[in-house]
């Protein structure tokens, strides 16, 4: 359990938390702009979660030592994976399923005092349909690896969370 509490109270694992969310965005740029794959607004979503992911590590990495910033820090990771597995679920369930009742938006939500599909379009503007599903590896389509990594970065902190609480100092 040392060891535990001590990673994760180190850098590291804050730094792994931010650099496999980066990784995730950038894979999702590769599809959008250099394969060709159109997202729709539920993966448009799900790239903000990933960016609260991103968010998180970073708050992590910037002060591990400190349980407040711990704390803020898992309660963004927890939020940011457990709202990114609702929509991936979700997402899968609409392609799974495909139903005119249960479609998707073809705009963003976002609030008025932050459209982020106007101020960066060629990241958070959706041009495809939820109902499409463009790639699929081994027979998984994105939305389902989605709810892989969505579940796994929860995993994640469930087992870290005690650690990450405690009152133990590096």
């Amino acid at each position: 359990m040392t060891a535990m509490i001590r990673f994760a109270h180190s850098r590291i694992a804050w730094g792994v938390l931010a650099l496999s969310a980066l990784s995730l965005e950038l894979a999702a740029l590769y599809f959008q702009h250099v394969m060709q794959l159109e997202p729709c607004v539920m993966c448009i979503y799900q790239r903000l979660a990933v960016l609260g992911l991103l968010l998180a590590g970073i708050i992590g990495f910037l002060a591990p030592g400190i349980r407040t910033v711990r704390l803020l820090a898992a309660l963004l990771w927890g939020f940011s994976a457990s709202w990114g597995l609702r929509l991936a679920i979700e997402l899968n369930d609409m392609q799974q399923n495909p139903s005119p009742f249960s479609t998707c938006s073809f705009l963003p939500d976002f609030p008025s005092w932050m459209p982020l599909h106007e101020w960066l379009p060629s990241v958070f503007m959706p041009t495809g349909m939820c109902t499409d599903i463009p790639w699929s590896f081994i027979g998984i389509t994105m939305s389902q690896w989605m709810i892989v990594a969505f579940a796994t970065y929860l995993l994640a902190l469930l087992l870290y969370a005690m650690p990450i609480l405690s009152k133990r100092r590096n």
